[in-house]
């Protein structure tokens, strides 16, 4: 572990707002690495308070609850502010919390949000003209609602005032990347290696894993069809277009997509449609018309069809058992 001196420091405070269903990981990795960095210099650089805009002890997405400082109505003046959320972040909308954040703000304040937050940022108008990133579950759904917000793929995202991190270990990477700007790299390696984190990741590693890991093919050909295939659900190619852009014949592709994959190319491409408007539906507050156009479906109704063929429940159907889980979980 290096040998750390800090020149000249100052406690910077931090102000974490905790929505329910809140992943315990991104909560985690907020806060420790705070924890380490006071213990490894045997300074106060860093204090924090958790604050909830729905009562004193949120629950998180693995049932947990977490006694919080304060709720939103009287929580006090922070240096920078992250919202941490679950899937159902588009859900939540707290008068008291956004008044909080705009206070906040006026101050001096930076804000932030990981894994699922940036929804709640983005309803009120907090991340216009900035970028963020979140969860890669739910994107499709934030570009669907704020097609005029740029929301990134990469691990994490520091835009000015603004910070955003995916969720889970990438909020580890966010916060060494932080830790840097505010005391220098030295600190930061000293935090990475406390957590056994042997190698800080940059902001623009991709997220997921790349569709080779995800999926087991080795083909090129087969993996670029993917690649054009996710990149283009909302009018989806056809079996010769996919086949047109890697170069080889329809018959050609088709062999090799199912030797690799196990499927024909349609079959996997509408079962990745299939995915995506169940990402959707649970994790954005779009009307079934609307997911339905940007899965590639001619009309709502169509899509109800093809919707309750694969899966056994008609996509409002779906909704509400995935609402009342998340009720029930609260």
């Amino acid at each position: 572990m290096p040998d750390v001196h800090i020149e000249n420091p100052r406690t910077r405070r931090w102000g974490i707002l905790v929505l329910p269903n809140f992943p315990m990981l991104a909560y985690s990795s907020l806060i420790e690495p705070l924890r380490a960095a006071n213990t490894v210099t045997g300074l106060p650089l860093y204090e924090w308070t958790t604050v909830s805009p729905f009562g004193r002890i949120p629950k998180s997405s693995s049932g947990l609850g977490i006694v919080v400082d304060s709720v939103a109505e009287d929580a006090p003046s922070v240096d920078r502010l992250v919202v941490v959320s679950g899937v159902d972040a588009h859900e939540y909308n707290s008068q008291p919390a956004y008044s909080w954040i705009r206070r906040e703000l006026r101050r001096g304040a930076a804000i932030g949000a990981v894994s699922d937050g940036a929804f709640f940022l983005a309803r009120a108008g907090l991340l216009d003209g900035y970028r963020c990133t979140l969860h890669w579950r739910v994107q499709s759904s934030f570009r669907e609602a704020f097609p005029h917000i740029e929301c990134s793929r990469d691990l994490f995202v520091i835009d000015r005032d603004r910070f955003s991190a995916a969720g889970g270990v990438s909020t580890l990477d966010m916060m060494l990347a932080i830790i840097e700007a505010d005391y220098g790299p030295d600190l930061a390696l000293a935090v990475s290696e406390w957590f056994l984190h042997s190698r800080i990741r940059t902001a623009d590693q991709p997220e997921l894993l790349s569709i080779r890991l995800r999926t087991g093919v080795r083909d090129g050909r087969v993996l670029q069809t993917i690649v054009d295939m996710e990149q283009n659900v909302e009018e989806p190619l056809s079996a010769e277009d996919l086949a047109d852009r890697v170069g080889v014949s329809v018959d050609t592709l088709e062999r090799a997509f199912k030797r690799a994959v196990g499927q024909t190319t349609m079959h996997y491409y509408r079962s990745l449609r299939f995915r995506r408007a169940r990402d959707l539906l649970e994790g954005s507050g779009l009307r079934i018309s609307e997911i339905a156009v940007a899965c590639g479906f001619s009309d709502s109704s169509s899509f109800a069809r093809a919707y309750r063929a694969q899966f056994g429940v008609s996509p409002r159907q779906y909704r509400q058992r995935m609402l009342d889980r998340s009720k029930a979980a609260r």
